[in-house]
C-alpha cells in the first residue's frame, strides 16, 4: 500500500481532454495560445527556479525548471466517481466515452479528477507559430485535497498529498501479489511479442514494433522489480479508454492496480490473437518469410535461429510516438526515448550465453547437468515470441539458483561443544533435554569429521604410492623392453589394481552425515522457534523458517508441474534458493496444523519424503523434476500437540517434549532476558527502572497463568510503559528528582489493574474433613494447592459432589469412599465389621474455586484421608499436602506434574508432601530450592499415609497385626 509522505502546495496543470499522465511516463502536451494559464504557470516555474538558483551556490547562475514540481491532473469523467470507481458499465466492444467538454484553462476543482501525478517539466519544444509542446515526466501519484485560482498569476494552485509506492510492496504482498506480478510480466511480454510479429506480417493490417524496440521493451519488462511501476508502464502502452486509464490512475493499492492492468492486457492480447492467425511456418516454397526479399529473409532466418539475438543498430531508438494503440498522444515511457548513443550502448547481452555461464558456475549434480544441457539446446531453437521460451528460461534460471553442492562449513573444532553449550545457555534457560540432544549431534559431527580426516590422509598416501608405481613402471619398461616386458607389466598391473581396491575400501570408510529430524512439542510460548534459531547460530549455518500452518495444497510442498501457468517450486526448494546453501537449518513451524487430505492432495503425506532420512537424499520436486539431496539439511519441526500429526509422519521424527516453564524458571527468564529487553524496547535505561524478584514473582503468580512467557513479557512491558510515562512527566515538568525508579508490589495494581489470579495459601488452623491436595494446571508450567472439603449430614447415604469436578475426579471420590466403607472396621469407624458407616448420613465433597474446571487422576489419596479425618474426628496438619491416586485395594499409584505441584506447594507455605513411591524418579529433576524447602515422603499404600498423618493414633488393625498385601 503506498504511503502518504507529505502534503504540499503545487501549481496545477490541467491536462488536455483525453490525456492521462501516469508515474514513470514522459508525455508531450501540446499547448496553444488559447491556454493562458499554461503561460502563467511556466512564468511562475521559471521565477521559482531562478530564485532557487540564486539561493543555492551549487545550481549556477541559471535555474533548471525540472527541479520545480507541478501537479498534473486529468479532467474528470461523468462515468468515474471521485474514488476512481466506474459508475456505468460499458460493454467491451462499445466505443470509448468521449472526453468531457471542459475547457482546461477554465477548469475548477470540480472539473478535475481527484488523482493525478507529481510531475516535472523536462523540456519545451516551440513551433514558431505561437504553439509549443511541453515534455512532462510523472514522478508519483498525488491526491488533490483543495484547489484555488491564483488571482495574481491566473493559474490553478492546490494542496496535494504525495502517494509513493512502498519499495518492499512485493515482499509484503505475499504469494498473491507475486503471482499477479508474474502474470502481468507474462502478458506484457506476450503483447510485445505479438506486436513484434505484426511487424513481420504486414498483410495482417496491424502496425508492429521494430526488432530493437521490441527487444528493449522485453528486457525492460523482465528486469522490472516493482509491480506498481510495471503496471503504470503497461497501462500507458495498452489500448484503453479514457475512463479505464483514470481507474488505473486512481488505483492507489498496488494489487488493485496490477489486476486492472492485467484485465486490459488480457483483452488486447486476445483481440490481437483473433486478428492474426498463424497456422504454420513452412521452409519450402518461398521460404520462412515469403513477404521479405532474399537479403531480409536470410537476416530474419539467422535472427530466428539465434533465438532472438538482435544485431546492434547504431543511432539509438527511433521515436515511438507514431505507433497507434501503443504510445497514443505522443507519450513515451521513461528511459525509452532514443538519443543517438554510442555503439557499445546499444549492444544487448546474450541472455542464453549468460544463462549457460550461470549454470556452469552453479556446479550442478550430474543428472541436473544433463537436464540443463538438454533444456539449453531447446531454448536456443525456440523463438522468444513463443510462450515456451519464457517457461524454459525461467526453469533454467531456477536450476541455476538452487545450491546443489554449495555448503556452509560447520564450526567444528576443539572449542565446538563449549561454544555451542554457552550459546544455548545464553539464549534459553532450562530445556536441558533439548540442549543435550543438540550437543550429542555436534559431538557426533565432530567425531565423524575426525574419522574422515584420517581416512583422507590414508587415501592421499595410497594415491601417492600409486603415482610412484606408475612412474617406476615407465622406467622399468624402458630398460627391460626386450626381455621381461610382459612379466613386469603383469606384476605392475596387479599392484596398481591392489592399490586401487585399497583406495575404494578407504573411501567406503568415510562417514556420511545424516542430519537428525527433530520434533519439538510443547505449549505456545516456550521457545521452540527461537531454539531452532539458536541451533543454527551454534552450528554456524544459515537459518530458514517455513510456516506450515494452514497449508492445504500438496503442490506447496512438492511444487507445481511445469505444464501449469505460473508454476513454481515448492516451499522446500524455494527455501534452499533463498539461503543459497545445501545444509541450512530449516524450521518447519506448526507442523501439527498442516492440512489433511482434500481435493488438492495431502500435504502431510508429501512431507513423508521430505522428513524420511532414508529417502530425502533423492527428493523430487514436481517443478524441478530432478532428485535433490536434502540429507544435509537439518530439519527442526515444532508442534503444540501430537494428536493431529499422522502416525507415519510422526514416526519419521525424533520427538522431544518441551514442558511449560515452572515459576522459578519464569522468574529467572524474566530477570535475565525479558526485563532487560523490555527496558530497551520502551526507551528506558537500566538505572531508570529497578525490577525486584518479588515484583516479577507477583506478576507471574497473580497476572499470568500460562506455559510459556509471552503474556509475562506483555505484562512486564505494560509496567515499563507506565514507568516511562512517569519518567517523561517528571522530566518534562523539570523535576526529574521526583521520579522513583524502584518498582514495588503495590505499584502493580496501578499499572496492571486488579490481580487476575488468586493464589491459594495453606491454612493456619486444621479441622476434621479438610485436606490440602496438589494440582498442576492444564495450561502447563504452574502448580498450586487445592483444598478438599468433606462434610456429613443426616441422610440416606447419598454422595454429593460440587466444585466443577470432572468425570475422572468424580470416580476418584467414589473409589476413596468405597475403600473407606470397606475398611471402616479396621479404621475404628464402626463397632462391628458388618456395620455401614453411611447408614443414616450423607456426605458432601467440595473443592473451592468452583469456577475453575478440575479433573485428573491425582487426588484419590487426599479424598480418602479427608473422609477418614471426617469420620474419625482427627484433623490433618494444615502444612501437609498430598497427591496420588488409589485403587480399591488401597495401593497408591503414580501421577504426573510432580515438578509443578511441588513448586506450587512450596510457594503456598506447605512443609510436608506425600507422594506415590512410583514418583520417586520425578523428584530427581526438582530444583534444589524445592528439595531443601519440602519434606518429601513416599508411600506405597494408603495405610502408610494414614499412619504418617496421625502417627500417635492407635488403629484396631494394628492390634490384630498388619495383613500381608498380595502382590499377585
Amino acid at each position: 500500500m503506498p504511503r502518504p509522505t507529505q502534503t504540499i502546495t503545487l501549481p496545477i496543470l490541467p491536462l488536455p481532454p483525453g490525456a492521462v499522465l501516469l508515474p514513470g511516463v514522459i508525455q508531450r502536451i501540446s499547448v496553444s495560445s488559447l491556454r493562458p494559464d499554461v503561460a502563467s504557470l511556466l512564468a511562475a516555474v521559471y521565477t521559482r527556479a531562478a530564485a532557487a538558483s540564486t539561493s543555492s551556490s551549487k545550481s549556477g547562475p541559471s535555474g533548471r525548471i525540472d527541479t520545480i514540481p507541478i501537479a498534473c491532473l486529468p479532467l474528470a469523467s461523468p462515468l468515474i466517481n471521485y474514488k476512481g470507481q466506474q459508475l456505468l458499465l460499458q460493454k467491451e466492444d462499445s466505443p470509448s466515452t468521449p472526453p468531457p467538454k471542459i475547457d482546461p484553462s477554465k477548469a475548477t476543482k470540480n472539473d478535475l479528477f481527484p488523482y493525478g501525478v507529481d510531475a516535472k517539466i523536462t523540456g519545451i519544444e516551440g513551433r514558431g507559430t505561437g504553439e509549443f509542446t511541453l515534455l512532462v515526466e510523472g514522478i508519483c501519484r498525488v491526491k488533490l485535497e483543495k484547489a484555488w485560482t491564483n488571482t495574481e498569476r491566473g493559474f490553478l494552485e492546490g494542496r496535494v498529498i504525495d502517494l509513493v509506492d512502498d519499495a518492499t510492496e512485493l515482499e509484503k504482498g505475499g504469494v498473491v501479489l507475486q503471482e499477479l506480478f508474474n502474470h502481468l510480466k507474462m502478458l506484457s511480454r506476450e503483447l510485445v511479442a505479438i506486436l513484434r510479429l505484426t511487424a513481420m506480417l504486414p498483410r495482417s493490417g496491424q502496425q508492429g514494433l521494430s526488432p530493437l524496440l521490441a527487444r528493449r521493451l522485453d528486457l525492460f519488462i523482465t528486469r522490472q522489480k516493482q509491480p506498481g511501476a510495471l503496471a503504470d508502464f503497461m497501462a500507458n502502452i495498452v489500448e484503453a479508454s479514457y475512463e479505464e486509464k483514470l481507474m488505473v490512475l486512481a488505483a492507489v493499492e498496488v494489487k488493485v492496480r496490477v489486476q486492472r492492468v492485467i484485465d486490459l492486457l488480457d483483452r488486447q492480447v486476445n483481440g490481437l490473437k483473433r486478428g492474426i492467425k498463424i497456422t504454420a511456418i513452412s521452409t519450402t516454397g518461398s521460404g520462412m518469410f515469403p513477404f521479405l526479399d532474399k537479403g531480409k529473409e536470410e537476416e530474419e532466418r539467422e535472427r530466428f535461429r539465434r533465438g532472438g539475438t538482435i544485431v546492434p543498430v547504431k543511432g539509438g531508438l527511433p521515436g515511438v510516438g507514431g505507433l497507434p494503440g501503443m504510445f497514443s498522444g505522443g507519450q513515451q515511457p521513461k528511459g525509452m526515448i532514443g538519443g543517438g548513443g554510442q555503439d557499445g550502448e546499444d549492444q544487448e547481452p546474450n541472455e542464453i550465453e549468460e544463462l549457460a555461464k550461470r549454470l556452469e558456475a552453479t556446479k550442478l549434480s550430474p543428472e541436473a547437468a544433463k537436464v540443463a544441457e538438454r533444456e539449453l539446446k531447446r531454448l536456443k531453437k525456440i523463438h522468444p515470441a513463443q510462450a515456451e521460451y519464457a517457461v524454459t528460461r525461467t526453469y533454467l534460471e531456477t536450476l541455476a539458483e538452487i545450491p546443489w553442492t554449495v555448503t556452509t562449513d560447520d564450526r567444528l573444532g576443539p572449542h565446538t561443544l563449549p561454544r555451542a553449550r554457552k550459546q544455548l545457555d545464553e539464549d534459553h534457560y532450562g530445556l536441558e533435554k533439548v540442549k543435550k540432544r543438540l550437543l550429542e549431534y555436534l559431538a557426533v559431527l565432530r567425531l565423524k569429521q575426525s574419522v574422515n580426516e584420517e581416512v583422507d590422509k590414508e587415501i592421499k598416501k595410497v594415491e601417492e604410492e600409486l603415482g610412484a608405481t606408475s612412474a617406476h613402471s615407465d622406467t622399468k619398461e624402458a630398460e627391460e623392453a626386450a626381455e621381461k616386458a610382459a612379466d613386469a607389466t603383469t606384476a605392475l598391473e596387479e599392484k596398481i589394481k591392489a592399490n586401487s581396491a585399497k583406495v575404494e575400501i578407504l573411501r567406503s570408510k568415510r562417514m556420511v552425515d545424516k542430519s537428525p529430524i527433530l520434533l519439538l512439542v510443547g505449549p505456545p510460548g516456550v521457545g521452540k522457534t527461537s531454539l531452532a534459531r539458536s541451533v543454527a547460530t551454534a552450528l554456524g549455518r544459515k537459518f530458514h523458517r517455513i510456516s506450515l500452518g494452514g497449508v492445504r495444497d500438496e503442490a506447496e510442498i512438492r511444487g507445481h508441474r511445469r505444464t501449469y501457468v505460473a508454476a513454481m517450486p515448492g516451499l522446500i526448494v524455494q527455501g534452499l534458493k533463498k539461503v543459497g546453501v545445501a545444509n541450512p537449518v530449516v524450521l518447519l513451524d506448526e507442523i501439527d496444523k498442516i492440512g489433511g487430505s482434500n481435493h488438492h492432495g495431502d500435504p502431510s503425506a508429501a512431507m513423508l519424503e521430505v522428513l524420511d532420512p532414508e529417502q530425502n537424499h533423492n527428493f523430487v520436486d514436481h517443478y524441478i523434476n530432478i532428485p535433490i539431496d536434502l540429507s544435509k539439511v537439518m530439519f527442526i519441526a515444532t508442534a503444540n500437540s501430537l494428536d493431529t500429526i499422522p502416525a507415519p509422519l510422526l514416526d519419521r521424527m525424533e520427538t522431544i517434549y518441551i514442558p511449560g516453564y515452572t515459576t522459578l524458571e519464569k522468574r529467572h527468564i524474566a530477570m535475565q532476558h525479558l526485563v532487560p529487553k523490555q527496558i530497551r524496547v520502551n526507551g528506558l535505561r537500566e538505572e531508570q527502572v529497578v525490577f525486584t524478584e518479588e515484583v516479577v514473582g507477583r506478576i507471574i503468580e497473580s497476572y499470568t497463568r500460562e506455559a510459556g512467557v509471552r503474556n509475562l513479557e506483555r505484562e512486564i512491558g505494560s509496567v515499563l510503559r507506565g514507568k516511562a510515562v512517569e519518567y517523561a512527566d517528571a522530566k518534562d515538568a523539570g523535576h526529574p528528582e521526583k521520579y522513583n525508579p524502584v518498582l514495588t508490589v503495590d505499584d502493580l495494581e496501578r499499572f496492571l489493574g486488579i490481580e487476575k489470579f488468586e493464589e491459594e495459601i495453606a491454612e493456619k488452623t486444621s479441622r476434621p474433613g479438610i485436606v490440602t491436595g496438589l494440582v498442576a494446571y492444564s495450561s502447563g508450567g504452574n502448580g498450586s494447592i487445592l483444598f478438599i472439603e468433606v462434610a456429613d449430614m443426616p441422610g440416606s447415604g447419598r454422595l454429593q459432589l460440587t466444585g466443577k469436578l470432572g468425570d475422572v475426579l468424580k470416580e476418584s471420590v467414589e473409589v476413596a469412599l468405597t475403600w473407606v466403607k470397606a475398611n471402616a472396621y479396621e479404621l475404628g469407624l464402626t463397632q462391628n465389621p458388618g456395620e455401614d458407616i453411611m447408614k443414616g448420613r450423607s456426605i458432601h465433597v467440595h473443592c473451592p474455586s468452583g469456577s475453575i474446571p478440575k479433573d485428573g487422576p491425582s487426588s484419590g489419596i487426599a479424598q480418602a484421608v479427608a473422609m477418614v479425618s471426617l469420620f474419625s474426628g482427627r484433623a490433618v496438619p494444615p502444612t501437609m499436602a498430598m497427591t496420588g491416586e488409589i485403587s480399591l485395594r488401597g495401593r497408591v499409584t503414580a501421577v504426573g506434574g510432580i515438578k509443578e505441584k511441588l513448586i506450587g506447594a512450596l510457594r503456598a507455605g506447605v512443609k510436608t508432601v506425600l507422594l506415590p513411591a512410583q514418583n520417586r524418579k520425578d523428584v530427581k529433576d526438582l530444583p534444589q530450592e524445592v528439595k531443601d524447602g519440602l519434606e518429601i515422603v513416599h508411600v506405597e499404600h494408603i495405610w502408610e499415609a494414614i499412619r504418617f498423618v496421625w502417627p500417635d493414633a492407635e488403629w484396631p488393625v494394628d492390634r490384630k497385626g498388619v495383613a500381608v498385601q498380595s502382590r499377585l
